[in-house]
């Protein structure tokens, strides 16, 4: 399992724009001990609640060897703090309170049984600026843990630059990693419906803000395949993410059953059957010099065109599929919900470039009425924008780093 994969998990960047009041509270960012507490849960598992003077990015994982789940702060002054006056708790051995680098803060809590990071999420209140970080935590087997648990050999290493822009690393050097987001549906397309909203609507909305996330947090360009209610057709989009040069293409949609309840995020890659379907449909239908980045087959016949097609998608699957891993992972820390298969594989045609790196992402099922109300929720918008945000970056930083090896 990738170590920067396992890391993942929720910072709220984004509600802080919705709180910007709060950003020019005089001094550092401190934990109130008074009303905060790490205690059992009734029925199993603990709870975590730490009250700050306002809100910062963080992150939640969980480390084995020894069992323990840590929590990282950007800018929080924790000096002062009795580490054991927040325990209250048999469910875990200790608590420590320390500075893994500059810039940040860390709790780390040694678990007396095997639990899970079911939950996360941070409020703030719009009265006074404060904010308030909840985690909860499931039992589990050892088996379960270890799976879900960070790399223990680093868990420094990759924590972003406190109060800085961070770039994207690529094989030729540091520069802005370009990724295309592409809000499903639009115009005479309204996607799916429920309670007067339509897919269509709340994609470009949520849209809108995972850019607005990801350009604050530094190391990314975005471009939207759309910025009104305009429709676009599939190929149009997939040409787009070509045009713009897209490092990443990611489309955004909201799940619909016509009979029955679902819940959580997914996530599509391009399924392995419907590639070479897919690859004599790009060779029939688009323009031969938009076909694969870089590349101008305009004079190819059919037979080059589709040899060339799948030797540029054997390289590129792998990438798509890991992507499809941190964004899962991501987006489950970050709302602490994905659907029970989260990965899955489709032949959609939004995920059709040969040469990008795509998924399709799920957000939530719109036909939920429980669904329905987070995706109207700005603060659990945010949550889920951090998740795509964290999956992303992990996903650049690994991809990064194996670039050598594909090109050998």
């Amino acid at each position: 399992m990738s170590s920067l994969r396992t890391w993942t998990a929720a910072l709220v960047l984004a509600v802080l724009a919705q709180v910007g009041f709060a950003q020019d509270l005089p001094g550092p960012v401190r934990l109130d001990p008074r009303n905060s507490v790490i205690q059992n849960r009734l029925f199993g598992g603990a709870n975590v609640d730490l009250t700050l003077s306002k809100g910062v990015p963080y992150r939640v994982y969980t480390l084995g060897q020894p069992n323990r789940l840590v929590i990282d702060f950007e800018d929080v002054d924790l000096g002062g703090v009795d580490p054991d006056a927040l325990l209250d708790s048999g469910r875990f051995s200790n608590l420590h309170l320390g500075a893994p680098r500059p810039g940040w803060s860390r709790l780390t809590a040694r678990m007396a049984r095997p639990m899970i990071v079911a939950q996360s999420a941070m409020t703030i209140d719009a009265g006074t600026g404060k904010a308030r970080l909840h985690v909860r935590l499931d039992n589990a087997d050892q088996t379960d843990f270890d799976a879900r648990a960070g790399d223990v050999q680093d868990p420094n290493r990759d924590l972003p630059v406190a109060n800085g822009a961070q770039q994207s690393q690529t094989g030729s050097g540091t520069r802005l990693l370009r990724v295309v987001l592409d809000p499903g549906h639009g115009g005479l397309d309204p996607g799916a419906e429920a309670d007067g909203t339509t897919e269509a609507r709340l994609m470009l909305t949520l849209a809108r803000e995972v850019k607005e996330t990801l350009q604050r947090a530094g190391g990314f360009e975005v471009i939207l395949t759309r910025d009104s209610d305009v429709f676009i057709s599939l190929e149009a989009r997939v040409d787009i993410a070509h045009d713009e040069g897209a490092d990443v293409f990611i489309s955004l949609h909201a799940d619909a059953l016509e009979e029955g309840v679902a819940t959580g995020a997914s996530v599509y890659t391009l399924a392995e059957t419907a590639s070479d379907a897919a690859s004599a449909a790009l060779a029939q239908r688009h323009d031969r010099d938009n076909l694969l980045s870089g590349l101008d087959l305009t004079e190819a016949d059919d037979r080059l065109t589709n040899v060339l097609i799948e030797l540029a998608r054997l390289d590129n699957a792998p990438r798509s599929r890991a992507l499809s891993g941190h964004l899962v992972t991501g987006i489950r820390n970050a709302v602490g919900e994905v659907y029970k298969h989260p990965q899955r594989q489709a032949g959609f045609s939004v995920l059709k470039a040969a040469d990008i790196p795509s998924v399709l992402i799920e957000v939530a099922f719109l036909s939920t009425s429980g669904e329905l109300r987070k995706l109207r929720d700005p603060m659990w918008r945010a949550n889920m924008a951090a998740g795509i945000r964290d999956g992303l970056s992990a996903w650049a930083a690994e991809d990064a780093a194996t670039s050598q090896l594909r090109r050998r």
